[in-house]
């Protein structure tokens, strides 16, 4: 009788698992949507931005998904174009009916999104670096790169360091440049810090001597480049050409083997706030970000034979913290997925180490950023 029971039971429970696997199976995939800048000036962003996605999507995958669920990246190119960001974000939520967003490779193309999944209520985990993502706080916005505001606050606390305190500051006028530019202007006294030349140059521009001569006549001490794609490049080339001596900073937006290419032996010495993964090999054995950045690079190298950028270890950070917020919100409710992203504890990504709050969609602090020089065509740390 008692085995007959446990028979029973044992069918029972078996039929109930066979029921929840059907019911699982029958939601469908979780619908990741992404947009990207993948082709245009912005691309090398977007592209390991994209391969990053594919990469761990396929290898969630393959380890059975996520809450018994496979994953479906629905992506769009946007090609650096807010006005088709804005279109491409309405097709995901409107047609693909995604479950999360995570993408948006610029400035520009984030804040098109933002008014719309604002509206709509879906989780968004932008990819793009400027403050006004996340400050003010926006309930359905979050992001994963190191803001602007601190990239200014960490070039400013190393130029401090050196004993200088006069800086020329060249920025982009594209969304990314200004409010780098803004934040740079605002935090500078807080710091002790004297903006001496504030000089501006459009992303497409091919020659920035006229703006570069302003600095090399002035009182300047240091000079702190604002930009992204190639133009910061084509500026570390012509202060070279123009012989100025000064120290030079670029912000984050070039922390990519791209811009060592580029710029060629003009970076030699030029220091830039960046993510710890580009010197995965550089870390101490006890540093908690090691296992996850070295983890990342051999994998990334293994698919695609390539270096890593902080851009597609901004991508793996947002899959993974989307990933794991349905996991802890148990399934894809919209509402439960955004509130435990918000409630994000010690999670160690390729950025730092995340503790988000309703008040903080970002969750990092000015410790996750390390101060990188470059040596001999390649990054190195600063003590």
């Amino acid at each position: 009788m008692k085995q007959s029971r446990m028979r029973r039971s044992a069918l029972v429970l078996a039929a109930s698992l066979g029921c929840l696997s059907a019911a699982l199976a029958a939601e469908g995939p979780i619908k990741i949507g992404s947009f990207l800048s993948v082709t245009g000036p912005a691309a090398f962003l977007g592209d390991p931005e994209l391969k990053t996605l594919q990469l761990y999507v396929d290898k969630l995958n393959a380890a059975g998904g996520v809450l018994g669920r496979k994953l479906e990246l629905v992506h769009y190119d946007d090609a650096g174009d807010a006005a088709k960001a804005n279109t491409f974000v309405k097709r995901l939520l409107e047609d693909d009916k995604v479950d999360v967003i995570v993408g948006g490779t610029t400035t520009g193309g984030t804040m098109a999104a933002v008014p719309l999944v604002e509206r709509a209520g879906v989780p968004f985990v932008s990819l793009a670096g400027a403050v006004v993502i996340i400050d003010p706080v926006k309930k359905w916005v979050f992001k994963t790169p190191h803001t602007d505001r601190m990239a200014c606050e960490k070039v400013f606390e190393d130029v401090k360091k050196r004993g200088l305190s006069k800086v020329a500051l060249v920025s982009e006028t594209s969304g990314f440049g200004k409010s780098g530019r803004e934040q740079c202007v605002a935090v500078a006294p807080k710091l002790g810090v004297e903006i001496t030349v504030d000089e501006t140059y459009g992303p497409k521009d091919t020659d920035m001597t006229a703006q570069l001569a302003k600095v090399k006549g002035s009182a300047a001490q240091a000079l702190l480049v604002f930009g992204l794609g190639q133009s910061p490049a084509i500026v570390a080339k012509n202060v070279a050409q123009l012989d100025i001596k000064l120290p030079q900073y670029q912000s984050h937006g070039v922390a990519s083997k791209e811009f060592l290419q580029l710029a060629g032996a003009a970076a030699e010495g030029v220091r830039l706030p960046a993510s710890a993964l580009l010197v995965a090999d550089q870390l101490p054995g006890n540093d908690p970000q090691k296992p996850v950045v070295v983890d990342y690079t051999r994998e990334f190298k293994a698919k695609f034979n390539e270096d890593v950028s902080t851009f597609g270890g901004h991508a793996y950070d947002g899959l993974m913290l989307a990933v794991d917020a349905i996991k802890r919100a148990g399934s894809t409710d919209k509402e439960k997925v955004r509130a435990a992203l918000e409630s994000t504890k010690g999670y160690v990504g390729t950025g730092g180490v995340v503790n988000m709050s309703p008040s903080d969609h970002m969750g990092l602090d000015l410790s996750a950023f390390r101060m990188l020089e470059i040596r001999n065509g390649n990054w190195t740390l600063v003590p």
